[in-house]
């Protein structure tokens, strides 16, 4: 049987009292006036004033007219609802003696006793809480590297303006050209921190009507604008593009940041988001393809220009599959005999309704739907047949292939290459391979040592376009070439033009010093060939001499 034991009031008060001290909850104890007459340790240590100062003070600790507006206005609504119904209860930051500020929840009761009046104040600390639910908002609305709106709130701004505004909105979709380029030179870190300086550069522009900028991540950008007339949005664009003109510093390295950026806007191009966000992307797209570094403003003719791209690589997948790709043969001539030395094989698409094709008509679109490796292979093949050809025709000429980038980087290129010499019993020697400038810029690292391994077994190679590039001497120093190739752009006005003159003279002192090989292209007259030999070069190329040709006009050149 169990007994109950009642409490003596002495007990229940000192449990009380001992209960009142120890929470963690801030309590206090107001009076009828609502001032101070007991406060808990946890209210102590809270708000930063001991219990001594706080008794007998107002709420607000201070008097009215020393308080801010915004603590006069929470006062008088707490004083307001106590009045009229003895409760009140709400969250808000106040702000403690040494200036901290703590979010609250705080809750007013009146309570009376003996008919006396008495509030009794109960504050929750939910600063942890609060930041929390911050961290979770800020993550899910903001970009982490940038601290920009993310794309989801690009899209709600965006929506939200389109359906309030009475007058143009701009969507604009904006990225930074060669952003894997950069991250393979310089890696991950430093380019974050390149986009980072990229984005404070923007916000010191401090844009006219711009109501977002939003970082969708990586190298992908967001604008949002809005004006009278959407075409006022071109200075503002202009700024934006003349920004990437000053330098920005990655390792002691000058580094120019390009932009492309497609342009669509509310009513013209759409009035729902979704299609008008489809037309600036595609806008981009066309900027993108086209090189970047420019801006496009979207039409209904890129839908068109879309369709063409389609059955383009469509036909070319064909061409490669069904081999519609054959080279024609330049010759290379000694310059003082007029011997042919070898041939510079250039590709040709026999297109089977438009005819013979020069590669403008379709490089670009190799490069850019990754078929450059399928394409090299096509043509390696065909050109080691016609040297083992020439060959049992007792002919010795060597052919010249180009190679960029894209081809050095797969995978398989290097072993392609060596079976294409046991395949066709084929001196290596006699498959030149010609390196542009801008092949060994974008790739750098990863070419390296597949042109190490191409000398390795035997093959000779060129630098293409000499002097057109960015860095053409540290290439010479760094890789073993056999033959520099002038540009034809030195050649044209050789004859009458010294600085041209003087460049070429050089290019051949160099290549002599170097134990390489001067070859010039773009020999389009005898003035040109006959100054040449004065100068040294003992080789070339140009249309003075043959124009491009077939394989069995080439062979009837070796002939005669």
């Amino acid at each position: 049987m169990i007994t109950s034991l009642a409490l003596s009031n002495d007990v229940k008060q000192q449990l009380l009292v001992h209960i009142y001290e120890q929470l963690e909850d801030a309590i206090f104890i107001l009076d009828a006036n609502l001032h101070y007459i007991s406060v808990n340790s946890a209210y102590e240590t809270m708000i930063g004033y001991d219990k001594k100062f706080l008794i007998g003070r107002p709420l607000g600790i201070y008097a009215a007219e020393f308080l801010l507006e915004d603590e006069r206005t929470i006062l008088q609504d707490i004083s307001k609802h106590l009045d009229d119904d003895g409760f009140y209860e709400n969250n808000f930051a106040m702000t403690s003696r040494y200036a901290q500020i703590i979010n609250c929840k705080v809750t007013f009761q009146r309570i009376s006793v003996d008919n006396e009046t008495f509030y009794i104040g109960i504050i929750c600390d939910i600063s942890s809480a609060t930041k929390d639910r911050q961290r979770v908002t800020n993550l899910l609305n903001y970009d982490q590297l940038t601290g920009l709106p993310n794309r989801k709130v690009f899209l709600s701004q965006s929506s939200d303006l389109i359906m309030e505004s009475f007058q143009e909105v701009v969507i604009i979709r904006a990225n930074i050209d060669r952003y894997r380029i950069l991250i393979s030179n310089f890696g991950q870190d430093k380019v974050d921190t390149l986009i980072k300086e990229f984005v404070e550069r923007v916000d010191n522009l401090d844009l006219k009507n711009l109501q977002c900028f939003s970082h969708f991540g990586g190298d992908d950008f967001a604008l949002l604008f809005e004006f009278c007339d959407a075409h006022l949005v071109r200075h503002q664009l202009d700024s934006l593009m003349q920004l990437c003109e000053l330098p920005f510093t990655v390792d002691t390295h000058s580094v120019f940041l390009h932009i492309s950026v497609g342009v669509s806007y509310y009513p013209k191009n759409g009035k729902q988001l979704n299609h008008l966000l489809n037309k600036a992307e595609k806008a981009l797209h066309y900027v993108k393809q086209q090189g970047g570094d420019d801006i496009c403003w979207y039409s209904d003719d890129l839908n068109n220009i879309t369709l063409d791209n389609l059955q383009l690589e469509s036909e070319l997948r064909e061409a490669i599959k069904t081999h519609q790709f054959e080279p024609y043969y330049q010759s290379k001539v000694a310059l003082e005999t007029g011997d042919v030395v070898g041939f510079e094989a250039l590709v040709r698409w026999r297109h089977p309704t438009r005819g013979l094709l020069d590669p403008k008509y379709f490089m670009d679109a190799i490069i850019k739907y990754k078929l450059s490796f399928d394409l090299f292979c096509q043509m390696a093949i065909q050109i080691a047949k016609q040297l083992l050809h020439w060959r049992q025709l007792g002919f010795s000429q060597y052919v010249c292939v180009n190679a960029d980038a894209a081809e050095f980087s797969h995978p398989n290129f290097l072993s392609f290459v060596s079976q294409l010499f046991d395949q066709y019993d084929i001196e290596p020697h006699k498959l030149n391979i010609e390196v542009t400038e801008s092949s060994l810029m974008l790739r750098h690292a990863s070419v390296k040592q597949q042109i190490v391994s191409l000398k390795e077994l035997g093959v000779s190679l060129a630098l293409d376009d000499f002097g057109t590039g960015y860095a053409s001497l540290s290439y010479l120093q760094e890789y073993p070439f056999d033959f520099i190739k002038i540009d034809k752009s030195f050649i044209s006005d050789i004859t009458s033009n010294p600085t041209q003159r003087a460049i070429v003279k050089t290019i051949l002192d160099l290549s002599v010093a170097l134990n390489m090989v001067g070859v010039a292209e773009g020999i389009e007259t005898e003035e040109q060939r006959d100054l040449l030999l004065q100068m040294g070069c003992q080789y070339g190329q140009g249309y003075w001499f043959n124009r491009p040709v077939s394989a069995d006009k080439a062979t009837k050149i070796l002939s005669q």
